[in-house]
């Protein structure tokens, strides 16, 4: 008689479950910039001199597109797959939290910025009147990395992390963490270009200060766009995240490193020691009802419970800048994931009690409202957010992205 065992689920389904659990831009990306390794290794090219980011050929000759033909052409196997494997866990964190029309609009203007600073920095050390050098200037820069340090500027910026690992090593602060990693890939690996993971850095924290914030359009303008019928098949799509807040499927896509780590693709040590740079949150992909409350995230919910009335009081509340809004407790945070049913079970254990935004616990720094700011939300809404989140970044976000 055979024993009663549920047999393990085989690779081609749990990379399948990863992959649906990657929301649509972020694996958009990861597909493009496959594809183009893979024609350029089936037809032979290897002519990256035409398309890298070039600082002499986008001046002399103005060849601008090399902005956006570097960061999706990779030199090589090892190149592309380590590119791509580090941006799954991090563009799947920020598309949820900004939406997939927003990100994409973030991704070029950094890529743009990036190659600004990038001209800037090369001209000044070729023209400078001390010790000028002409290197920069002829250095050829190619893949997808320069946007990945940008991003990981941006997401320990909200993140509101005071350490990060590196590579499951050793901890470092975290406002130095992305100069860290800069100086570490140099030393391991020399032939990795040094100016364009610097101005990778450098743009994200242009980004995360609030330089870009004149350039970066509302959330109507987003929503305008996610509305049009050229893009209603993608909106349509289970993993395509709404700049406002969830998605058009009736679930959340959820990202879990557990499920990569049991594909068999890497595993053990190996895979914590070369994800860990990458910050992630574990959460478990299943279908709910109620998931359009919560924007962007992904996850897990504990309770099934309707609160939708107490969720359009909160969202009355902050849109009419009362000056008695309901106190609510910030999520309390358990091994590294924040716990939503102990927020909601604080909303509404505080349903009926008032207290004016001054005398909560906690007022919102000028930081805080900047990092918000420049993720295009208004200045107004930002600070009574936080002043609601009692100045938990993560929070705040929630709540805005539930205002249309």
């Amino acid at each position: 008689m055979r024993p009663n065992i549920v047999p393990e689920a085989g690779l081609q389904t749990r990379m399948g479950q990863w992959w649906e659990g990657i929301p649509v831009l972020t694996s958009a990306v990861v597909v493009v910039c496959g594809v183009i390794y893979l024609v350029c290794l089936l037809v032979g090219y290897d002519s990256f001199a035409e398309v890298c980011f070039w600082p002499s050929a986008v001046i002399s000759r103005f060849q601008v597109y090399r902005i956006f033909t570097s960061i999706l052409f990779h030199g090589s196997l090892l190149h592309v797959l380590f590119n791509m494997l580090a941006l799954v866990p991090l563009g799947s964190e920020l598309e949820r939290i900004m939406g997939s029309v927003r990100l994409l609009y973030i991704i070029v203007l950094l890529a743009i910025s990036s190659a600004l600073f990038h001209l800037l920095i090369a001209l000044l050390v070729a023209h400078n009147p001390f010790h000028p050098s002409p290197y920069f200037m002829d250095e050829c820069a190619i893949g997808f990395s320069g946007i990945l340090f940008s991003m990981i500027v941006i997401e320990t910026s909200l993140s509101g992390d005071q350490t990060r690992s590196v590579f499951g090593l050793f901890n470092v602060p975290a406002k130095w963490y992305a100069l860290i990693l800069l100086v570490v890939f140099q030393l391991v690996m020399s032939n990795v270009s040094l100016l364009g993971h610097l101005c990778g850095i450098l743009s994200g924290f242009a980004y995360t200060y609030g330089l870009f914030n004149v350039l970066i359009p509302g959330t109507s303008f987003f929503s305008a766009i996610e509305s049009s019928s050229y893009l209603s098949t993608c909106v349509r799509r289970p993993k395509f995240i709404m700049s406002t807040g969830g998605n058009g499927a009736g679930y959340l896509p959820t990202h879990s490193i557990q499920t990569v780590t049991s594909s068999g693709v890497l595993s053990g040590n190996i895979w914590e020691n070369l994800s860990s740079w990458m910050p992630q949150r574990e959460s478990s992909a299943q279908p709910v009802t109620d998931d359009s409350r919560f924007p962007g995230r992904g996850r897990t919910l504990t309770s099934q419970t309707s609160t939708g009335n107490h969720d359009s009081t909160l969202q009355a509340r902050l849109l009419s800048g009362s000056n008695s809004p309901e106190r609510i407790s910030a999520p309390t945070a358990l091994g590294g994931e924040r716990s939503l049913t102990g927020r909601q079970s604080a909303v509404d254990a505080t349903a009926g009690a008032t207290r004016p935004i001054g005398q909560q616990g906690s007022i919102p720094s000028d930081e805080s409202v900047q990092k918000l700011v420049a993720m295009g939300f208004e200045k107004t809404q930002v600070e009574v957010a936080l002043a609601a989140a009692e100045g938990d970044i993560n929070v705040a976000v929630e709540i805005l992205s539930q205002q249309g």
